[in-house]
């Protein structure tokens, strides 16, 4: 098993020559980290004439080592952008795959150059462009028309993958002892959760709300669309990481979007602008749609995946109110 890192330049020379990603004449001139992940071991190749993205999964979150995950997570991101190849307008907004290393966990991807995602909205000084949220939204249109099922299969259904993540939405935040101790994210924070670990309804309509997630569904779905997965280059928004992608329910998509709206403190009318966007928003069931915004809103301020979130107390409790009344409405 080869394992990535980037403090074995040889090993990793030698790796990548085996794999026909880097030509026998290409010299490598630089090794580096193109930005914090959370979930996997990634690196930016840089030769004399081009660069590239690697990454690989390992048995482990790879911000959080103690979380076990599965291994193969990154061969489900690598059939992803194999099937998206067919949809020119789905990927013009994503990297494109340069190939799958099945036997080590790895996939070599089109570098998109040194850019910023949109996680620096969550000092909520800033407000996304319109331009920037019609460029979101046809994403997610794109993706929702063109890979679509009548018959509901077992094509990617990522079970293992969307297990790990059920638990973090739809169980952990709301475990009155789930050993995180939340005054150490901000002073207070632990106290304003207790209730919601408290409510027996809540919480019943959160395990209804993750059964759905884990259900098979008919339309592709990237999975993870919140702020880290969105990257601002000269070529406008591009969209990374659909590793935990699965053919489930539209809501889903659009709910994570929307639930970071609200996080990110934007405008009613920017809200409304997306809603009118996405081409199938009379076809979604709002009840639904509406849980599954208030579940990633509780989930990113009471549990383990937290935010680089500049709110104060009283703002969160607001939202934590205004998300528990969209899940129960």
């Amino acid at each position: 098993m080869f394992i990535l890192n980037e403090n074995e330049p040889e090993e990793l020379v030698t790796y990548l020559k085996q794999q026909k990603w880097l030509q026998e004449e290409e010299t490598i001139i630089s090794v580096s980290k193109p930005g914090e992940g959370n979930m996997n071991c990634v690196l930016r190749i840089e030769t004399e004439t081009r660069s590239f993205i690697i990454k690989q999964s390992r048995g482990y979150v790879e911000k959080y080592p103690q979380i076990p995950a599965p291994a193969t997570r990154v061969l489900n991101e690598g059939a992803f952008y194999k099937k998206i190849t067919s949809s020119q307008e789905v990927q013009d907004l994503m990297p494109k795959l340069l190939g799958i290393d099945a036997v080590n966990n790895l996939i070599a991807l089109e570098d998109l150059g040194k850019t910023n995602d949109y996680t620096v909205l969550y000092d909520l000084e800033q407000k996304i462009k319109q331009e920037e949220l019609l460029q979101l939204v046809h994403y997610l249109n794109g993706l929702h028309k063109n890979f679509q099922k009548t018959v509901v299969d077992d094509e990617l259904t990522n079970t293992e993958l969307r297990t790990l993540n059920y638990e973090h939405i739809f169980d952990y935040p709301f475990r009155e002892e789930n050993g995180f101790n939340l005054d150490t994210v901000q002073e207070g924070l632990q106290a304003l959760a207790l209730p919601y670990k408290k409510d027996s309804e809540l919480i019943q309509k959160m395990e209804y709300l993750g059964s759905l997630y884990l259900s098979k569904g008919k339309y592709l779905l990237h999975g993870d669309y919140y702020p880290g997965s969105w990257l601002k280059t000269a070529d406008g928004i591009k969209i990374i990481d659909p590793e935990f992608c699965f053919y489930g329910l539209r809501e889903f998509d659009l709910g994570v979007l929307l639930a970071h709206m609200y996080l990110t403190q934007q405008e009613d009318a920017a809200i409304a602008f997306v809603k009118e966007k996405y081409h199938f928003f009379v076809d979604l069931n709002a009840v639904i749609l509406n849980g599954f915004i208030g579940a990633e809103i509780m989930r990113r301020l009471i549990g383990l995946a937290q935010l680089p979130l500049k709110m104060d107390l009283k703002r969160k409790a607001t939202l934590l109110e205004f998300a528990q009344n969209l899940i129960l409405k």
